[in-house]
């Protein structure tokens, strides 16, 4: 059963405030108020024209709710569920300059987020359960809060929200410290917070394992050199694999005994699952 859609409830009304602002601009849907009348009124479905997984319903609720309070929004279909082309998803039903007026805020996160859903399951279902997959925090900026719930949408999990949230040390960061001062260190500053440390070869992975941190990430290595390095940890400390993998390979990768999958592509290359918005207006 995949996580529902659920974002921090502020970071979603700000998304949306912010989308609609910049869509409305200063006179709002010009188009509208000279062609369609203020008392005219309309049912809209929201369509699936592809094969995919939806994520964002949430969104476009908030998006009518604070466009026009007169909008109803109804789901056939939720956040996780599997469409088919022709597919409806969801309804809405009220003032037809409201409906026109937030149609394309509406769209863009619903397509975006239903499309880090669907590539997000196809990753899951190429891992075949043998490797949990995880976002990166390679999102686009004012969308992480989104994109991380789709991708709990589609099935996966997520990596750290931001820089906040857990230490991960590079070599950028160890300047004069070995690996275990490193450790100790961020352990002593941030009690509780999980420590992982990235490795780029077999020699910085044994001497990573010794250390004992939280996560080991290996990064950028084949899928050979990443069952070497399970070997040499023989469990001592959970691995997750990040860079170079793709569709074709993350079989190899979770085969290879990595226990996580860091895959950066679930948000910043997804492409949008196409979704349409049929209007009927009675006329």
């Amino acid at each position: 059963m995949t996580a529902p859609f659920d974002p921090p409830a502020a970071a979603l009304r700000s998304i949306v405030a912010t989308a609609i602002a910049e869509d409305l601009g200063v006179l709002g849907d010009i188009t509208s108020i000279a062609c369609v009348g203020d008392d005219e009124t309309a049912v809209a479905r929201l369509v699936s024209r592809a094969e995919g997984v939806i994520a964002g319903c949430a969104a476009v609720t908030e998006v009518y709710r604070q466009i026009g309070p007169e909008v109803a929004v109804t789901w056939q279909r939720t956040d996780g569920d599997q469409v088919e082309p022709g597919d409806s998803i969801g309804q809405i039903a009220g003032g037809l300059r409201s409906i026109l007026a937030g149609e394309r805020v509406a769209l863009n996160l619903l397509s975006h987020c239903s499309g880090v859903a669907s590539l997000t399951r196809r990753y899951v279902r190429a891992a075949h359960g043998a490797a949990r997959i995880r976002d990166t925090r390679k999102t686009l900026p004012g969308l992480r809060s989104l994109e991380k719930a789709a991708v709990r949408a589609g099935g996966g999990f997520n990596h750290r929200d931001s820089l906040s949230d857990a230490v991960l040390i590079k070599d950028n960061h160890l300047g004069g410290h070995d690996v275990r001062s490193a450790i100790e260190r961020a352990r002593a500053r941030w009690p509780g917070r999980i420590v992982e440390v990235e490795c780029d070869d077999a020699a910085q992975v044994e001497h990573a394992a010794d250390a004992r941190p939280d996560l080991i990430l290996l990064d950028n290595m084949s899928p050979e050199e990443v069952q070497a390095a399970v070997a040499v940890v023989g469990g001592r400390v959970p691995l997750e694999v990040s860079g170079g993998v793709d569709l074709r390979s993350v079989a190899a990768y979770a085969d290879a005994g990595a226990d996580y999958i860091a895959v950066g592509a679930l948000t910043h290359s997804a492409p949008a699952l196409d979704i349409g918005l049929d209007i009927d207006t009675g006329r």
